[in-house]
């Protein structure tokens, strides 16, 4: 599945059920992956075609046309199976990077909705990510912006492609052990 995007023109009207639904979609994933209930977030909000994708970003004078993500060089390049790979591990003994676990909050801020077709859309949103460890007074905030494929499967409404573009080129984080 390829990537919709928004244009700079106002799109058409969703359907305000559905955007509503969208919303709350990704409120409640924020909340699953906040309260580190992974393999719930896996089972629930993840399509078996998912493909999950946070480009490498530079920073390039501006050209027309030109981008600053790449599309070969990635901080995640995951799919269904890797993401359970992922999980997984986070729920073992050998996840060092998250021994203890990060404390976070998402905050899921500027949706737009765009319908593609019956019970497809294109959602965009902002993710700033508040994370620490530790008894310390140090933290990392990740900004984001969310470029998301979502299918409606069995009723409810399932990720099957998402694009995080990191607002840094620089992480401030040690790692990447949590999802965004």
């Amino acid at each position: 599945m390829t990537t919709q995007s928004i244009t700079s023109t106002i799109p058409p009207l969703t359907d305000l059920q559905v955007e509503r639904e969208v919303t709350q979609f990704l409120y409640l994933e924020a909340e699953y992956l906040d309260e580190t209930r992974y393999l719930d977030w896996y089972n629930t909000f993840l399509s078996s075609d998912l493909e999950y994708v946070v480009p490498t970003r530079t920073t390039r004078e501006r050209k027309p046309g030109g981008s600053e993500f790449h599309d070969v060089s990635h901080h995640w390049r995951d799919t269904h199976g890797s993401m359970l790979v992922r999980v997984n591990r986070l729920l073992t003994d050998h996840a060092w990077a998250e021994d203890p676990a990060s404390r976070t909050k998402r905050v899921v801020t500027n949706i737009r909705v765009q319908e593609l077709g019956p019970g497809e859309v294109f959602a965009r949103s902002y993710l700033t990510l508040y994370r620490s460890q530790w008894d310390t007074t140090g933290y990392d905030l990740i900004m984001a912006e969310r470029q998301d494929n979502l299918r409606k499967e069995d009723g409810q409404w399932r990720l099957t492609r998402r694009r995080v573009l990191l607002a840094h080129t620089v992480l401030g984080t040690p790692n990447l052990g949590v999802f965004l």
